[in-house]
């Protein structure tokens, strides 16, 4: 319930910012331009009350009303509904919202413009023309704010503005910490379930994971097969000890569903996961597909690290090196695996196990 008021809390604060400054960009546009407007509005009311009043108090409104959308959408339909089926909905949706409240809108107008405006007739915008210039304009706004969503869902929050700017044209040093989480018995999984249901069941515990990463700070990096690649600014992912909180609520948040997997794949989903951090080498990479890739030694020794999970018996193992930036409260226990040296590395890693004893899984 938590990591929902969350989302919301941040959908609805991005969604009120945007379209309070889409609606006064409208209105700035509509009030220099006078001369052709069908309203007759006159331009003795200074602009900043029309912005006040109109481009913010409107901005709240529709925000709110599009957050509500967007977040119950995200939450409850888009996950079983194809793109377009979702697209032409919340058009109806949409377009209903926006009559409704252009007709508020326009009361409120006419009387503190002192102007008449056609809004009292049944159907009053079906014939006009503000109306249907602004449904143009909302629509415009309405796909600008689609593609910023998707380009942070596809390129991770922060990310696409960086590409935009070409920050990463050139490769760049970055300090971050990663984490490679793999399905336990993943392949005897699949056996079991064929590949349409093993499929089924990756993508239900990844929209889990999605779920729980907007709490932590977390990016996702990559998703290969059934590996996720996590990732954080170093100083995000130390604190409140995000990199290894994450793991260990997805976790519960798998284990409060066991119900529906036990009933839905007759099995409980586990996840065995390798943390470490450093320094490497960040960059954006191809042209008719592009990526952000990371380059460097940390990448590897993750992905060797959470490989060394099953070999010890262990759920989660961390290096360190992260260890000891870390902050582990008591309830983590920790206990260390010695000098491991690691597939493909010539130089030796010392790895500690962590647990809590609170966890259903362990």
């Amino acid at each position: 319930m938590k990591n929902n008021a969350l989302s919301f809390l941040r959908l609805l604060l991005f969604t009120i910012v945007f379209w309070i400054i889409a609606l006064s960009m409208f209105i700035i546009i509509r009030y220099y331009a006078i001369g052709e407007v069908e309203t007759g509005i006159e331009n003795d009311i200074p602009i900043g009350y029309w912005l006040l009043n109109f481009g913010i108090v409107s901005g709240v409104l529709v925000g709110t009303f599009y957050a509500l959308i967007e977040f119950l959408f995200d939450k409850y339909v888009s996950k079983h509904l194809a793109i377009g089926i979702i697209f032409i909905q919340k058009s109806i949706i949409y377009l209903f919202g926006l009559i409704v409240s252009i007709t508020f809108i326009s009361k409120k107008v006419e009387k503190f413009g002192d102007i008449d405006l056609p809004n009292d007739e049944v159907g009053w915008w079906m014939t006009s023309k503000i109306f249907w210039l602004l449904v143009i304009y909302f629509t415009i706004c309405s796909l600008i704010f689609s593609f910023i969503k998707i380009a942070n869902e596809k390129f991770g929050k922060g990310v696409f503005l960086k590409l935009l700017i070409g920050r990463y044209k050139r490769p760049m040093e970055e300090e971050r910490i990663f984490m490679f989480l793999d399905l336990q018995a993943s392949t005897m999984i699949a056996e079991q379930l064929g590949h349409y249901k093993y499929s089924e069941l990756i993508q239900d515990c990844f929209y889990d994971l999605n779920l729980t990463t907007p709490k932590y700070n977390a990016e996702i990096y990559q998703y290969v097969g059934d590996e996720a690649v996590l990732s954080w600014p170093y100083e995000k992912g130390l604190t409140n000890n995000n990199c290894v909180a994450l793991y260990y609520d997805f976790q519960q948040r798998l284990s409060k569903k066991e119900n529906t997997y036990l009933k839905k794949y007759g099995l409980l989903p586990k996840f065995k996961a390798g943390i470490h951090g450093g320094k490497l080498i960040v960059t954006e990479v191809g042209t008719i597909k592009k990526e952000i890739a990371y380059h460097g030694d940390v990448i590897n020794t993750t992905a060797r690290i959470q490989g060394e999970c099953n070999k010890y018996g262990e759920w989660l193992l961390v290096s360190e090196i992260l260890l000891k930036d870390l902050n582990l409260s008591e309830q983590f226990k920790t206990a260390t695996l010695g000098n491991i040296t690691l597939k493909g590395k010539e130089e030796k890693v010392t790895l500690y196990a962590i647990n809590r004893s609170s966890n259903k899984f362990n």
